[in-house]
């Protein structure tokens, strides 16, 4: 089905998060900090980012942005999924570029509702 980029700096979450999307037949592709994933980004086409928001090196908000200002993926989805609690993150997600915000823990369920749904639309904007 889809080549999904998870980019986190926990191992834990790379696992879960390949785990669950494997599930639904999707495969998966790994970057610890922003500039693996902008370098993953460059090797190999994705058909949607998960991206946590605390991250050292870049944190979610610059990765973004930084995807963002490339013409070539200013459709590909982007879903930020973090731990965070902070209150203000889920607008400034939206605002930098993320089609969607979740909060960890996270369902199998409801992550692939959140994925398919961000899959269809991308698709239906390639149209």
């Amino acid at each position: 089905m889809a080549r999904i980029l998870i980019v986190d700096d926990a191992p834990h979450t790379h696992r879960l998060l390949t785990l669950m999307l494997e599930r639904i037949n999707h495969t998966t592709v790994t970057a610890d900090n922003g500039p693996q994933a902008l370098e993953q980004l460059e090797k190999m086409p994705v058909d949607l980012m998960i991206t946590d928001l605390n991250m050292p090196i870049m944190n979610g908000f610059t990765l973004m942005e930084q995807v963002r200002s490339q013409e070539k993926f200013k459709n590909l989805p982007i879903i930020m999924l973090t731990a965070s609690g902070q209150q203000q993150a889920p607008m400034e997600a939206a605002q930098k570029g993320a089609n969607r915000f979740l909060t960890q823990p996270i369902s199998s369920w409801e992550l692939n509702r959140v994925v398919t749904e961000c899959l269809s639309i991308a698709e239906a904007q390639s149209i």
